[in-house]
């Protein structure tokens, strides 16, 4: 299964990646890779940050790898406007196919702050929020060929300008 040679890792997800609507992020396009491997790699970091905290990482697992279960729902016109309302799209798939908690929801629904204004609840939701926009930048600093610490001043530059704009 993939890159991540981890037996209690791959038990957790096993049930996810065995539905064949969410294989479909194999075929989309995310930050120079799939959606599919975006979410595995957010998923197995927050499985590895989660489960060193003590937290309930199995719950996290899951989320994180549901955090962008999203098809083609989020046509909206702006770029922003899709980052803003793809998370709500992603819980009501989720919830589709699995019994989801509270936290997993939230975990999902605010991933993508502080674009989206809500502020996570849970320590888990910032975890997830942190890891995913992590990996964003890792994604994108490979695919542009950039090195690590050009991506990381790229995103701090995001994130000061994007606080200001508010």
């Amino acid at each position: 299964m993939n890159n991540y040679v981890d037996e209690e890792f791959e038990n957790i997800v096993a049930p996810i990646l065995e539905l064949e609507e969410f294989n479909r992020l194999k075929f989309i396009t995310h930050h120079g890779i799939t959606r599919y491997d975006h979410s595995m790699r957010v998923a197995y970091l927050s499985y590895k940050v989660s489960k060193s905290l003590r937290l309930d990482y199995k719950e996290v697992t899951e989320a994180a790898l549901l955090h962008d279960f999203f098809l083609d729902e989020v046509n909206h016109e702006s770029r922003i406007e899709r980052l803003r309302h793809h998370p709500e799209c992603a819980v009501k798939n989720a919830s589709k196919y699995f019994d989801l908690s509270d936290r997993q929801k939230d975990i999902i629904r605010t991933h993508m702050f502080p674009v989206t204004f809500t502020p996570p609840k849970y320590i888990e939701s910032w975890i997830v929020d942190l890891v995913d926009d992590i990996a964003a930048v890792y994604e994108g600093c490979y695919r542009m060929h950039l090195e690590l610490r050009t991506a990381m001043f790229m995103f701090m530059f995001f994130v000061v300008n994007f606080v200001k704009m508010r």
